[in-house]
């Protein structure tokens, strides 16, 4: 049973009808991110229950284990070229930047007796997937003529990779080149897609006009908008928790005997002294989930390090007198859910 994610299932649906509530408030669309998750079908059902327009999910497995939601699915990550016949069977939408692929898509499509859509992703200055904004002339007749292909819409990403702050100036400029495209070659752009989580602190205020779709995980699992990782005003941010099991409670020195090389994972740690201290070790490790995600619910207790299957714990500023067998629990960042998520090693438990 341990160690266990436990998801409240109407937290879920909770945060999502709150952030959808919110979206379309502003002419907004939401699409609900599952890869965090691993798609797991409940938890997909309960942010389908909250309002979602669509699935989104980086990885083919995930779109091609879930059931009929009868909402489109979209494939985040970029498509690989040898997967072209595989991403138009199991998905609606694709995220592109290449014409060679979005080229891959059109012949499976046609294949198939499809038309596959996509959104093709420009780069605003994040520097992860996007074409060039000076290059969208140029891909844009390309992909209108390309047989067995709609282009949806455009789109960006921010945030993920270089940290780069969704605002008025790179969603006004996204929004801008989607007006710039549908007038100079003819084309109705369905969606102007404006990122994930980070752009939510927007939705406070005036939200660039000319957005319509925003692709939502963090701030719907977690409750939380990514730029600052502030709570969202009416949304749950323990609906995962980690319940993980103490095999070890011992009074130990804080500072390792002997000389101090490479941990497990080829780090030189280092140690502050503080003399003698209630340790506790936890049936989880770094192949399970991130451990500088994990925030424990008793403020007394402080994680301390990680090796593989071990998470350390200084339990000595706790009051509670914590045994072998105890369960622990622990609010996540998006990284140690992402982690125990995709963990064979961990039990998911819904309710």
């Amino acid at each position: 049973m341990y160690p266990r994610l436990s998801v409240d299932l109407l937290k879920v649906t909770h945060n999502t009808r709150t952030l959808v509530a919110m979206a379309r408030e502003k002419g907004i669309g939401v699409y609900g991110v599952t890869k965090v998750h691993y798609g797991h079908p409940g938890i997909t059902e309960a942010m389908v229950k909250g309002g979602i327009e669509g699935i989104a999910d980086s990885r083919m497995e995930n779109l091609e284990a879930m059931g009929d939601y009868g909402i489109p699915r979209m494939l985040l990550r970029l498509p690989m070229l040898s997967e072209a016949s595989r991403v138009v069977a199991g998905a609606d939408i694709s995220l592109n930047s290449e014409m060679a692929t979005i080229k891959a898509l059109g012949r499976a499509a046609v294949k198939q007796g499809k038309i596959h859509q996509i959104i093709l992703m420009i780069d605003l200055g994040d520097l992860r997937e996007g074409i060039e904004p000076r290059d969208v002339h140029v891909f844009v007749p390309e992909i209108m003529k390309t047989e067995g292909i709609e282009l949806l819409g455009i789109g960006v990403n921010l945030t993920c990779y270089g940290g780069v702050i969704p605002d008025e100036g790179n969603l006004g400029e996204l929004a801008a080149i989607a007006g710039e495209v549908q007038k100079r070659h003819g084309v109705s752009l369905k969606v102007v897609s404006g990122g994930n989580s980070s752009s939510l602190y927007l939705l406070k205020g005036d939200f660039p006009k000319g957005i319509n779709q925003l692709r939502l995980g963090e701030g719907i699992v977690l409750g939380r908008e990514t730029t600052k990782g502030d709570p969202i005003p009416g949304t749950y941010q323990d609906a995962f928790i980690l319940e993980a099991e103490l095999i070890e409670v011992k009074e130990k020195d804080s500072y390792p005997r002997g000389t101090i090389g490479m941990d497990a994972f080829g780090n030189r740690p280092t140690y502050v002294d503080k003399g003698r201290m209630k340790r506790g070790i936890l049936a989880v490790g770094r192949q399970d989930v991130v451990p500088e995600g994990l925030t424990p619910f008793d403020s007394g207790i402080e994680v301390i390090g990680a090796s593989s299957d071990h998470t350390i714990l200084d339990l000595t500023p706790s009051g509670n007198a914590y045994e072998v067998g105890d369960i622990l629990r622990f609010r996540l960042s998006y990284g140690a859910l992402l982690a125990l998520s995709t963990s064979a090693y961990v039990t998911v438990h819904t309710g």
